[in-house]
Order: structure tokens, then C-alpha cells, then sequence
């Protein structure tokens, strides 16, 4: 028997478990991809426009380090560089989660060894997950530059832009592949890979801050860093600005490397371990474990820290970028209308603050849906069978992880308030004074975090089974809604759909009552429903 018998099955085996995810992820990052290009092509019409926009965005350290170097002063330039970080990082994440899902996850739950119990090669169930995100990639990056020629822009950038997100999704599958191979858990592996994601970040944001402007200060050279990055090489295919085809044999050649290494260190474990060794607890519990607020504590607070960390640094470092962002955007009256209307309000430092705390409020959603679906990981692991045979009863236990989550994200939107006006307080003068503001226009947030909480639950408690596809959907929905649809002037009836449409955008305006007052007594329902749900259907279900 080879060590890849079965593959083709098991490559079946996953496209059915994931038509859903596929299916969005395929066709939704194309359309994605054409609303943003269309949205570009409004805001920077002509030549005078899009040289405005290449000039401040190369002079901008802040620009360059989150939007990438821009190639030229063409629409698609500017379109790439509006939108390629955006896609890259949905592309990596995506092909991570997807990997480490259908290895190290299949191995975690029992089902890998129940599989090999068949007539099934060693290496079938890992090559046949890499051959269907690979081919997911594939599908995603032509569809994407049909899309990006469909919006009116030439055909050999379009395909370049396109490969170059598909490539970063390419290359993280490869390195996903070997994540899965070190960590004994599933969360493991996905920590390792999101690592791996945010330093490649880093790298190539420390690349473009430390370029070299060129044609007349129009374009930026990226410095060695970049290089080190894959989302680094997607910028050094210069889409639309002469474009360097060979720069996507990297991401290739990192999906081999990546590939082979994860063959090679799957011949050293046994299924179901890792290479790097769990580490061991303490010989005795301490009494906060007896409690059901003490194990949720105990089961989220390593998660907490690190989001705290993350949030901490960016918010600083977006606070003290308030000032080189107001120069860049009052220079630019297409930015500054872009800003207003994500953030709202006519003072565009203020609208900036407000659009970065939306953003904000945005992410600590994903940190919301991450720690409540742990009770479907949970149920699904036969976990809390076990809780719920001794005294605790269920509504008790889901109460304790919904307030565990919504104290978490409490913290997070505070802490993001706090380190932006710290920030933007010690450029402008005034850090405790602006700590203070920040702080309590972030938590003008918190009721659209508690409506995403009562979305997971309601969908816990009613539709156990798709509660995970459908939870993250409904976040992505928000997401695109809330951040990008007044820039891609959709209807209000669509707006009206995410919770953070209906959030004052303070400090850019002064935040009223009622609005949310209603968003917590939805939230309030939709726990009230997700509750009632669990008390009454199966467990495990």
C-alpha cells in the first residue's frame, strides 16, 4: 500500500465537510474584490486624483506600512494598493484555519486514527486537505481577476494582483501544513500559523516603511525585509507597475519546502501527538476550577492575553499615526470623504479616531465568536457531558461562558480606547486627557459586540451544527457591512443588517441613547433565544 492511498476519497471526504466554506471563500472573495475595485475607480476618477493619492501615500510611513508600496500612479495601482492587504490576510487566514482543520483537527477528535484504521496511506489525509485548499486557491485567484478585468481593468495587472493574493494563500497553506505537524491541539496549530501570519505582516511593513521613493516620489522600492515576507512578495509583483511574473515562483517553492517538511516531520510522531510536547499542568487543581466561571476563566485567559497584547500595540501605534493620518487625509479630499464616511463627522481627526475604534470593535468581534464557540468545541469533544453530570446545571453553565466572553471583550474595546488616545494624547499634548475620551467612546461599541454574542448563542442553542460556519459568517457579514458599506454606498435597508451600523461613531459625533438601547434588547433576545434552545434540544447534538 502506498503512503498515499485514498488520497482522491479523502479529497472528496473534505469538499463535502466543506462545500459551505468553499463556496464562500471562492466566490466571495472575487465579488469582494470587484465591490472594492468599483469603490477605487469612484473615489479616484482621473489622473489627478490617483497622482494625489500615489504622493501621499509613498511620503506616508503610516501608508506604506499598512496599505503596502504603491507600483504607479494607474487605477489599478491604486486599487491594489487600497485593497491587496485586505485579501492577502483573508487568503492566509483562510488557507490556515482550512488546513489545520482537516489534519491536526481530524487527529485532535479521533477521526484520523479511525480512518487509518482503513485501507488509507499515511500521508493521504494531509495531501488530500493541501490539494483541496490549493485547488480553492486556484479557483478564488481566477475568479478574482476575471472580476478585477470585469471592473474595467487591464487584463495582465488583474492577473497579477489576483496570483499575488492567491500566492500568499498558496504559501500558507505550506506553512499551515508543517503548524499542523508541531502542536498537539488544533488551537495550537492555529496560534503557530497566525504567528506566522502577523510576523510576515511585520516583515513586509517594515520592508515598505524602509523603502526608497522613486519616479519623482510617486512609487516605493521595497527595502530587504519584504523579501523575507509572503506578503511581501505579492507586493514585488508589481501589479499594474510593470509587473515581475517570476516573483510568484516564491510562494510556490515555500508550499513545497512546506510540504515536504510536513511529510517529513509526520514520519516522526505518532498520529494524534505533536513534536512540540504539551506542557504539564500542576499535580492539583486550585479551587477556582470547582466553578464554572473559574474553568471559563482558566479556559480563555490565555486567548484574552494575547488579544490584549495585539490590541494594546495597535492602538498605540494607531494613536500616534493620528496626526501623519490627518495631514495625509486633509491633502486628499477622496481619503478624507472615504474616513468620514466609515467614521462619521466633519472633523477628520476625529472621524479617523472613530473609524480606528470601529475597527477595533470590529476584530474583538472575531475574539467574541472565538471564545463562545468553544462551548459547541466543547459539546462536540463530549466535554461538557461531563460538566453537566455533575451539579451544574445548563443554564448556569452557558450564562458563565456568554458573561466570560462579553467581560473579555469589555476589556479589549476599553484597552483599545485607552492605548489610541494615549497614543494620539502624547502627539497632541494631552495623553490622559484623550485616554480618557478615547476610552469611553470605545465602550459606545459594546452593545454591537453583545449583539454578536447573541448571534453565536442563538445559533448554539437553535442550530447546533452550523453554529460555527454560521457564526463566522454572520461576522463577515458585519464586517463587510459595517467597514466597508458606506464606502461602497449600499442601500440602507443592507446597512441596517450589522450591528455596528447602528453605533454612534464617537467621538466624531456625540453617541445617543436609543440606538443602544435597542441593540442591547436584541442582544438580550437572542441570548433569551439561544438559552431557551439549549435547554431544551440534546447533548451532544
Amino acid at each position: 500500500m502506498s503512503a498515499f492511498t485514498g488520497t482522491g476519497r479523502l479529497a472528496r471526504l473534505v469538499l463535502r465537510r466543506d462545500r459551505v466554506r468553499l463556496a464562500i471563500w471562492v466566490l466571495g472573495t472575487p465579488l469582494l474584490g470587484y465591490a472594492l475595485a468599483g469603490s477605487v475607480k469612484e473615489f479616484y476618477p482621473d489622473e489627478a486624483a490617483r497622482v494625489g493619492y500615489a504622493g501621499t501615500s509613498a511620503s506616508s510611513l503610516v501608508a506604506r506600512a499598512f496599505n503596502g508600496p504603491i507600483a504607479g500612479t494607474d487605477l489599478g495601482a491604486v486599487v491594489v494598493a487600497e485593497t491587496y492587504v485586505t485579501l492577502a490576510l483573508l487568503a492566509a487566514l483562510l488557507s490556515t484555519f482550512a488546513v489545520v482543520r482537516h489534519t491536526r483537527q481530524n487527529e485532535e477528535t479521533g477521526r484520523a486514527e479511525l480512518l487509518g484504521a482503513s485501507v488509507v496511506g499515511r500521508y493521504a489525509l494531509l495531501t488530500a486537505a493541501l490539494l483541496v485548499i490549493v485547488a480553492a486557491n486556484v479557483a478564488a485567484t481566477v475568479l478574482l481577476a476575471a472580476a478585477l478585468a470585469g471592473a474595467g481593468l487591464p487584463l495582465a495587472g488583474s492577473v497579477a494582483a489576483a496570483a499575488a493574493i492567491g500566492g500568499v494563500g498558496v504559501a500558507f497553506t505550506g506553512v499551515a501544513a508543517v503548524t499542523a505537524q508541531l502542536s498537539v491541539t488544533s488551537r495550537g496549530a492555529n496560534a503557530l500559523a497566525a504567528a506566522a501570519v502577523g510576523i510576515s505582516f511585520l516583515l513586509r511593513a517594515a520592508g515598505d516603511v524602509l523603502g526608497e521613493q522613486t519616479d519623482g516620489g510617486l512609487r516605493v522600492v521595497s527595502a530587504w525585509p519584504s523579501w523575507l515576507s509572503p506578503l511581501g512578495w505579492g507586493n514585488q509583483v508589481r501589479a499594474f507597475g510593470g509587473e515581475r511574473w517570476w516573483t510568484l515562483a516564491l510562494p510556490v517553492a515555500l508550499l513545497v519546502a512546506g510540504v515536504a517538511a510536513a511529510y517529513a516531520l509526520a514520519e516522526r510522531r505518532d498520529i494524534g501527538a505533536g513534536l512540540v510536547a504539551p506542557r504539564r499542568g500542576p499535580a492539583t487543581a486550585t479551587p477556582g476550577l470547582l466553578s464554572p466561571a473559574g474553568l471559563a476563566w482558566r479556559l480563555q485567559r490565555g486567548a484574552l492575553l494575547g488579544w490584549a497584547v495585539g490590541v494594546a500595540v495597535l492602538g498605540f501605534s494607531m494613536g500616534i499615526a493620528g496626526d501623519e493620518f490627518n495631514a495625509m487625509i486633509e491633502e486628499n479630499p477622496a481619503a478624507a470623504e472615504a474616513i468620514s464616511a466609515i467614521g462619521g463627522g466633519a472633523r477628520l481627526i476625529d472621524a479617523y479616531l472613530a473609524a480606528m475604534l470601529g475597527l477595533f470593535a470590529l476584530t474583538i468581534g472575531a475574539y467574541v465568536v472565538q471564545a463562545l464557540l468553544r462551548t459547541r468545541t466543547d459539546e462536540a469533544d463530549g466535554l461538557l457531558e461531563a460538566v453537566l453530570a455533575t451539579a451544574v446545571g445548563r443554564t448556569r453553565w452557558l450564562v458563565t461562558q456568554v458573561l466570560a466572553a462579553t467581560f473579555g471583550a469589555l476589556a479589549l474595546v476599553l484597552l483599545g480606547g485607552l492605548t489610541t488616545g494615549l497614543g494620539y494624547g502624547l502627539v497632541a499634548g494631552d495623553p490622559l486627557g484623550r485616554a480618557v475620551e478615547l476610552g469611553g467612546a470605545a465602550l459606545v461599541r459594546l452593545p454591537a459586540l453583545l449583539v454578536v454574542a447573541g448571534v453565536v448563542t442563538a445559533l448554539f442553542g437553535l442550530l447546533p451544527r452550523w453554529s460555527v460556519a454560521l457564526s463566522w459568517a454572520a461576522l463577515i457579514v458585519f464586517l463587510l457591512l459595517g467597514q466597508l458599506g458606506a464606502v461602497l454606498d449600499l442601500p440602507q435597508a443592507a446597512l441596517n443588517l450589522s450591528p455596528y451600523t447602528h453605533v454612534p461613531s464617537a467621538p466624531a459625533v456625540d453617541p445617543a441613547v436609543l440606538p443602544l438601547a435597542v441593540l442591547t434588547a436584541v442582544a438580550a433576545a437572542l441570548l433569551a433565544a439561544g438559552m431557551a434552545g439549549f435547554r431544551r434540544r440534546d447533548v451532544p447534538s
